[in-house]
């Protein structure tokens, strides 16, 4: 969706004092130039007016029996998404290079259709667009492994209902058990104190539907501690089917004893001798802000970056396409994953056709039955939805630039302002060095990231794409935000107790990547190269051998052997190479992968709660040959049935040529975390950090970074310098002037809201919200 509301991006440069002021002149605060994407961008979503005609267009059609969200109950057909249907590779890259027109538009749309005692989602494909006489609605169904007219079914249709009509009144059932555990109760009234919610996915085996859930206690004011709140006390529910009646207690849980009925619990709550668990209680070590002595020298302002020239980069702000240096791509932001990246393109030569999210898994472990049930798929809830308006001088360097993003909702389209940044950042190492005897060079590690925060549930998580002189493109992802902790008891095999009452909840987080490489064309080979252990003979050595390493060099024929973990040492490196193109001494010329940091595949065999749900977070590399009809990981509902879900990405690897064919690489990074004592209040971006480089390997005659000016050599001799060569780099100097950040924070907006269903243009600001 492009942008709906005047200011698309802005520049804000802030710093905290004015340095050199005898400098007359200011430093320029110059947003980016504005420029003309060389295409349209075909993937970045449907237009104000699309949006409005396509629901318009939906309501129309009495054979969907949709009613609009705000009149709709549980028993009712709803939109659950509008947005633009991308466009098959095959279509795309002849209108990108020149040889074909720009690819048809259709809008994904998504249904919940709950009236019906089997309740379902379902993807539709509508076009062409605009909307016309011949528009016509399908199902969706060819990007899919299932082929079920684009339907998977909703295990979760009466979410109100189960709360109301279920959880509630069974809570009440004991309320005298919580009143004397906790002093509280949760009966779905205001002043409730304790909440309840549990696992997800739901139990799905044998055809029923069960529920683990558990009591928390609510957080008592502002904070989001409530996930560092569990109380200790599980319930255990069938709740297969529409009809309340027909649900059944399956008993209860408390300090590791099962209780059938809740009879059998009563009677042993109340009976001599019975042990009463403390509680985990809100409070200052759960919060976020400022607390405890302050570091020496702390309250004074610290070091800022500054962009003396202004913006040194470019942006299409309504095509959403942006150039820095050698490098140009299109920005693409979607509901289910968010931020994604097309037709990255490094010295006029296309490297990547897509690069973005496909999936985000939080898999728990722990003694109780929830914690050991969890397996987020974070997809469900949306990426796009919840990456809200970056603070500027936290979130990104004061000086950086934003764009909007916009997603549907409710027969809304929500845009959050400032939800993407752009900038440049001097990393705080050079980029390359050389001492001598007489001089020595140094060249700046200047680099550029787009980036943006998606914050779900508990988490925030973290995505920056960098790109850097050598002509290496970075994927960074980083977690902060409350932990889901578990309750202490009996948990010691799977966490550290790290408060009075409470367990830090092990998991591991894997995050799927798709990197669709196109080097030098499209069609390309994955090459093995490792560093290996041998003993070698050599012709000038005699009858002696040595013990030394070696080159090991391979090609992954097909997708039968392309499911890979890094190497042990690190010694395998992974090419991406196009054999049919050489470099001037014989090598192809490609892409290495190289994991930079910690990286992580699920470490569950078999997974329990997934079933077939996540395949793709098995192993850190998985490679399979490019086709239309597989562009997604994953399914934002494959947690609805995880043992037959709408994508199965098992089934992608067939057996397939790897050999020079147009391939896409699947990549997971993540974290094994288990929470520690430093994980209060919120884990920390500083460790809770994985990444992956794309670099190039034989691809340039050498490297790029030298065909900077910022760089220096210094000449020295008897112990003073000689010459001192910038390399016509910008000498200029000026006055920093500083305003505070708080200025700045406190045009904070959240969200604009447009209605599309009535729909006037003629007045298109429905209101604006803080949250999504």
């Amino acid at each position: 969706m492009r942008s709906l509301v005047g200011r698309s991006y802005q520049h804000t440069s802030h710093q905290s004092r004015s340095y050199a002021s005898q400098y007359a002149a200011s430093c320029e605060d110059t947003p980016p130039q504005e420029i003309d994407a060389p295409k349209e961008n075909v993937w970045y979503g449907l237009t104000d007016d699309e949006t409005a005609d396509v629901a318009k267009w939906l309501f129309g059609r009495p054979e969907l029996n949709l009613t609009s969200t705000e009149d709709a109950g549980e028993w009712d057909n709803t939109i659950a998404l509008i947005e633009l249907n991308r466009p098959n590779k095959t279509e795309a890259i002849p209108y990108l290079d020149g040889s074909g027109p720009a690819p048809t538009r259709y809008a994904h749309v998504r249904l919940n259709n709950r009236a019906t005692v089997d309740p379902y989602f379902a993807d539709l494909l509508v076009g062409p667009l605009p909307i016309s006489n011949v528009t016509a609605w399908e199902a969706l169904e060819f990007p899919y492994t299932r082929k079920t007219q684009g339907q998977v079914r909703n295990v979760e249709p009466d979410g109100e209902t189960v709360y109301s009509e279920w959880l509630f009144k069974i809570s009440a059932s004991i309320a005298d058990i919580t009143l004397d555990l906790w002093n509280g109760t949760a009966l779905g009234l205001e002043n409730d104190t304790l909440d309840i919610w549990g696992i997800d996915p739901l139990w799905q085996d044998d055809g029923r539907i069960v529920r683990w859930d558990m009591f928390w206690n609510i957080a008592g004011d502002q904070f989001d501690s409530g996930t560092l709140l569990p109380l200790g006390l599980y319930l255990k529910s069938d709740v297969t089917g529409r009809d309340p009646s027909q649900w059944k207690l399956l008993g209860w849980m408390y300090n590791d004893i099962f209780y059938e009925t809740t009879e059998e619990f009563r009677e042993a709550y109340w009976s001599p001798g019975f042990v009463k668990l403390k509680p985990n209680v809100d409070g200052a070590w759960a919060h976020t802000d400022q607390r405890g002595p302050v570091p020496p020298k702390d309250r004074k302002q610290p070091p800022v970056m500054v962009a003396p020239d202004g913006a040194r980069y470019s942006v299409d702000t309504e095509r959403k396409y942006v150039e820095w240096m050698d490098f140009s791509f299109y920005i693409a932001f979607n509901r289910d994953t968010g931020l994604s990246l097309f037709d990255i393109k490094y010295k006029g030569q296309r490297v990547l056709y897509e690069l973005g999210l496909q999936e985000a898994l939080a898999h728990y472990a722990a003694n109780d039955p929830v914690q050991s049930s969890v397996a987020y798929l974070d997809s469900y809830y949306g990426f796009g939805p919840y990456a809200f308006e970056l603070l500027k001088g936290y979130d990104c360097p004061s000086y950086a630039s934003y764009l909007n993003t916009s997603f549907y909702k409710d027969e809304e389209t929500h845009t959050h302002v400032d939800s993407l940044c752009l900038f440049e950042f001097d990393a705080d190492y050079p980029i390359a060095r050389h001492s001598t005897s007489e001089s020595v060079s140094v060249t700046k590690n200047v680099y550029f990231t787009l980036r943006s925060v998606s914050t779900i549930g508990n988490y925030d998580y973290m995505f920056s794409y960098n790109f850097h002189m050598d002509g290496t493109i970075g994927v960074e992802v980083r977690a902060s935000g409350y932990i889901q902790s578990a309750y202490y008891a009996n948990n010691q095999d799977f966490g550290y107790q790290i408060h009075d009452s409470l367990s830090g909840s092990m998991h591991d987080h894997v995050l799927n990547f798709k990197a669709d490489f196109d080097i030098l064309g499209l069609n390309n080979s994955i090459e093995l190269v490792s560093v290996v252990p041998v003993t070698k003979h050599f012709s000038w050595n005699g009858n002696k051998t040595r013990n030394t390493m070696q080159l090991d060099r391979s090609f992954i024929a097909s997708e039968d052997t392309s499911r890979l973990n890094w190497s042990f040492n690190g010694q395998t490196q992974l090419h991406v190479v196009n054999t049919a193109k050489p470099n001037p001494f014989g090598e192809p010329r490609g892409y290495r992968i190289l994991p930079s940091s910690g990286t992580a595949h699920l470490t569950v065999l078999n997974s329990t709660n997934l079933a077939h749900a996540a395949h793709w977070a098995e192993y850190d590399v998985q490679i399979t040959q490019h086709h239309d009809t597989e562009p997604f990981a994953a399914h934002p509902y494959n947690s609805q049935d995880i043992h037959d879900p709408p994508v199965n990405f098992e089934s992608f690897f067939n057996g397939e040529s790897l050999n020079q064919t147009d391939l896409v690489v699947w990549l997971n990074l993540g974290m094994h975390h288990v929470p520690h004592t430093g994980d209060l209040p919120n884990t920390v971006f500083t460790t809770a950090h994985s990444s992956v480089a794309f670099m190039p390997m034989n691809y340039l005659a050498g490297d790029p970074s030298r065909e900077t000016v910022n760089m220096v050599r210094v000449d020295y001799s008897g112990g003073a310098a000689t010459a001192v060569e910038t390399f016509g780099q910008s000498n200029g100097t000026c006055r920093v002037s500083v305003t505070s950040v708080e200025d700045e924070l406190w045009k904070y907006q959240g969200d604009v809201v447009v209605r599309k269903f009535p729909y006037d243009p003629n007045d298109p600001f429905y209101e604006t919200d803080s949250d999504a």
